[in-house]
């Protein structure tokens, strides 16, 4: 049985500049020196395997920290890079934190392609151009709705990766529509990042569906102690497939029965954005003693008459039981890690 005593670990230090982190992590990925993890950690000694010790809560809010191999690493950045047709030589441009693993798949994607990657965190003015991207659905959001400088580096690259969170059909069709080349992806920490690109695995990739439509995974990038004794690691979403491309449905988790119905979360939410493309909104789930869980719906505009006609909506496409039992207008919804819905965040307004 390995051992964790093979190899210690060292927390990134945030006053590195960026070539130095980067000459760290290829220093990780030939097993020269200490495995790094991208936040501060307790942890002292990880498997001898171990180049990156990512932390993750995910969609559930659960803090846990995943081990990931110089293995898996490489081979996600070299598949993505392979989907992408991109080559020695062609630039990355980051515009996600370094402490989740989309950041710093920048990184070791642009390792591989002999480049370093263009810095814009925090960059104001107009962005230089790079051949590829990667941001959240908030970001392409922020970049139609009045980021001219995000929006241009959007348009100027070859190809714009987004993941993080759901995106709707109707966000990538503006983002197309405005001359952006966008390529969805799904994954998580666990799979070093997104695994499947706009309903395609990547190469090395096999995804299958379980009896309850639960996503399964298996390949060269998944984090290989997460993994039964088939190879295969069970994601906590259900999804489908159309036209042999995976379409996610959203968490097997976010079924709430309210007044005795079953509805899901990701329903209503997917219904919302395609009515209200334009307008950011979560719905979520309180307790309640007089329907066992009640739906609220969390909006970040200060249009109030809107709330009718959600209701109209929602009863029209997903039953009277969808229909929500209290509105939040909101600035801005609470996000959890790079892109996703803090739910457990808004369900706290409720408290407050």
């Amino acid at each position: 049985m390995e051992q964790r005593s093979q190899r210690e670990v060292r927390s990134v230090d945030p006053t590195w500049s960026l070539s130095e982190l980067m000459a760290r992590i290829a220093k990780a990925l030939v097993s020269d020196g200490p495995a790094l993890s991208l936040s501060p950690t307790s942890t002292e000694k990880v498997y001898s395997r171990t180049a990156l010790l990512v932390a993750t809560t995910g969609s559930s809010g659960s803090a846990k920290e995943i081990e990931l191999s110089a293995s898996e690493l490489l081979g996600s950045a070299r598949a993505s890079n392979k989907f992408l047709g991109a080559e020695f030589g062609n630039t990355w441009s980051l515009l996600l934190p370094l402490n989740h693993i989309a950041g710093i798949n920048v990184l070791i994607r642009s390792l591989e392609l002999g480049t370093s990657p263009t810095n814009l965190l925090g960059y104001e003015g107009k962005f230089p151009k790079a051949d590829f991207t990667a941001i959240v659905p908030t970001q392409l959001f922020r970049a139609l709705n009045g980021d001219e400088n995000l929006l241009a580096h959007l348009q100027s690259a070859k190809a714009v990766l987004v993941g993080g969170a759901a995106l709707t059909s109707e966000l990538r069709l503006k983002a197309e529509a405005a001359g952006i080349t966008v390529v969805e992806t799904y994954g998580s920490t666990e799979t070093s990042g997104g695994c499947v690109y706009n309903g395609t695995p990547l190469e090395g990739v096999e995804v299958a569906l379980g009896s309850d439509n639960r996503i399964a995974l298996k390949g060269k990038m998944i984090a290989q102690d997460l993994v039964d004794h088939d190879g295969w690691y069970f994601t906590s979403d259900a999804g489908h497939f159309e036209d042999e491309k995976l379409v996610i449905d959203g968490r097997i988790d976010d079924i709430v029965i309210t007044g005795g119905e079953n509805i899901s979360l990701s329903a209503i939410d997917r219904v919302l954005a395609q009515t209200y493309p334009d307008i950011q909104s979560a719905s979520f789930a309180v307790a309640d003693p007089e329907w066992g869980q009640a739906i609220h719906i969390a909006l970040v505009t200060s249009d109030q008459s809107i709330e009718s006609a959600v209701q109209i909506l929602l009863e029209h496409e997903l039953g009277a039981a969808a229909k929500g039992k209290g509105f939040h207008y909101l600035t801005e919804l609470p996000l959890i890690g790079i892109g996703k819905v803090d739910k457990k965040a808004l369900a706290r307004l409720i408290s407050e």
